[in-house]
């Protein structure tokens, strides 16, 4: 595959409700009530239940995963939690936006993605990348 810098990859956007908290919670075994108890989040000042940061994560490495057709190909990933998902007890849920572009080409068979995740207009990861074999 001949990936240049500049490309940018087919955005992506994924509804995070409630039960995908729960299931999230049951497989990483992360049952930290302020992603699944209302009273506990706002105890603690949280506007309402939160998705958990690794979830968030997860959901905006797909768009590279879904460009690429391979997700062994990302050999490294890494960002920081910027800002909460709060997802809402309703049938809508939280609304994650994900866009992505490839920076840079490095002389290995590798390139760089930045990655932006948004939920509400505003980032929710800091420094989120990808590098990610292509040749």
């Amino acid at each position: 595959m001949t990936v240049e810098v500049g490309t940018e990859l087919p955005a992506l956007s994924v509804r995070l409700k409630r039960d995908d908290l729960v299931r999230y919670a049951g497989a990483s075994l992360d049952f930290n009530p302020i992603h699944w108890n209302e009273k506990t989040a706002k105890d603690v000042g949280l506007p309402d239940v939160i998705a958990h940061g690794m979830l968030t994560m997860a959901v905006a490495s797909r768009i590279v995963a879904e460009w690429i057709g391979d997700p062994g190909a990302i050999v490294e990933y890494g960002c920081r939690f910027g800002r909460p998902v709060v997802v809402p007890n309703d049938d809508e849920g939280a609304l994650v936006e994900v866009t992505a572009k490839v920076t840079k080409d490095f002389e290995d068979g590798t390139v760089k993605v930045n990655i932006n995740a948004a939920f509400d207009g505003k980032s929710v990861l800091t420094g989120a990348f990808a590098r990610v074999r292509v040749g």
